[in-house]
């Protein structure tokens, strides 16, 4: 777990938050607009939700060690390539490898290891461990890559990314990581992972994930342009948007918290409902620092819940038995969301202005709400 934690942290400090440092220096250099190198990105992230499925197929034959250990290889020797890239087909060829790679060492993988060596009783817990210290990885690696930038230029920067990602990751994975089957609670639910294909609760579980996935990345993306439109001063709409991050570590507490009393999915399913309504109230209040603290305050609660609900609910459903194909199955879906939801908002905000987005936001929250909720009343398979 310890090990888990250490890696995950280090695998989306470099292979997620490093890009948005870099971007303006690099896009600079290479001679292309932040658009088409932020299409290299949107690119990874797509590749690693193609990857789920195959990952997590591996993760239930054959455990975590070999593929991890592939995974944290392949990471170092990719940013290594993004440091030599010259043009944009270079960059893109470089982002398909960190797609893979990121399908392979960060939190799903790192969850079906978890499952697979921990104690029924005791999952839920590491993973909260892991995703508490992982939400660490934005507040570490964007200060230090700016730093590294400054001093060594993004080239350097990324140089020496890639040694933190060889020295620390790949060892850690070789040696910490166990082969192990699942660990089978009786009276869980055994048999092929594909049996969640016929159970219509999984559909509705994936369709409110996906939902809510993109609602979240539009925010991630937009919120800052929003705030400045409601009259606020940029450095004071980033110092708001801030507050997402810093109380998703909140909300994952929270939902563990609960879960000692309620299930995973009316938790998650109450989280959300709270999200929508504060969002949709931001357009009214927002233009007052005070009101946007609150909505911002009670819709980041939920900014971070999913990296804890995902496992638990699985689990909750449908048991050990497949869960890195189950997991993979259900990421693919909610990680395509996530890469192309900002373009859909950005179309949106420009054809209808920013207060419809925030309000389809809103709605998106509430409607994986109940998806959730209605998930609850529907028989398991």
């Amino acid at each position: 777990m310890a090990a888990l934690a250490v890696t995950t942290t280090v695998g989306y400090g470099v292979l997620t938050y490093a890009f948005s440092v870099l971007l303006g220096p690099m896009s600079r250099e290479l001679g292309i607009s932040t658009t088409t190198a932020v299409g290299a990105s949107t690119v990874a992230v797509l590749v690693t939700g193609v990857m789920s499925i195959p990952v997590g197929r591996w993760l239930d034959a054959r455990g975590g060690r070999a593929l991890m250990t592939a995974g944290s290889v392949l990471a170092a020797v990719a940013v290594l390539g993004w440091s030599q890239v010259q043009n944009a087909v270079q960059l893109y060829g470089v982002f398909v490898g960190i797609g893979i790679a990121s399908a392979m060492v960060l939190y799903p993988p790192a969850f079906a290891v978890v499952v697979a060596v921990a104690r029924p009783e005791s999952r839920t817990k590491a993973i909260l461990t892991i995703t508490l210290v992982g939400g660490l990885a934005s507040s570490i690696f964007i200060p230090l890559t700016g730093w590294l930038e400054h001093a060594r230029g993004w080239r350097g920067a990324l140089v020496v990314l890639a040694g933190l990602v060889a020295v620390i990751a790949i060892p850690l994975h070789a040696f910490a990581v166990r082969r192990s089957t699942p660990r089978i609670a009786p009276g869980q639910p055994k048999g092929s992972p594909r049996r969640v294909l016929k159970d219509a609760g999984f559909w509705v579980l994936a369709g409110s994930f996906v939902v809510h996935s993109a609602a979240l990345a539009v925010i991630s993306v937009h919120l800052v342009l929003y705030l400045i439109s409601l009259g606020h001063r940029p450095a004071t709409a980033a110092t708001l948007a801030g507050l997402l991050g810093l109380l998703s570590v909140t909300g994952r507490i929270v939902a563990s918290v609960s879960a000692r009393w309620l299930p995973m999915a009316t938790i998650t399913a109450c989280v959300l409902t709270v999200q929508g309504v504060a969002i949709s109230l931001l357009p009214v209040v927002g233009q007052q620092i005070a009101g946007a603290v609150v909505c911002l305050t009670l819709f980041g609660l939920g900014f971070g819940v999913s990296s804890i609900a995902t496992p638990a609910i699985l689990l909750d459903r449908y048991g050990a038995d497949g869960f890195g194909t189950i997991s993979g199955i259900l990421t693919t879906p909610v990680t395509i969301a996530k890469a192309v939801g900002p373009l859909g908002g950005a179309a949106l905000a420009e054809a209808l202005g920013y207060r419809p987005l925030i309000l389809t936001v809103a709605a998106a929250c509430l409607t994986a709400a109940a998806g959730l909720a209605i998930t609850q009343r529907m028989p398991r398979m």
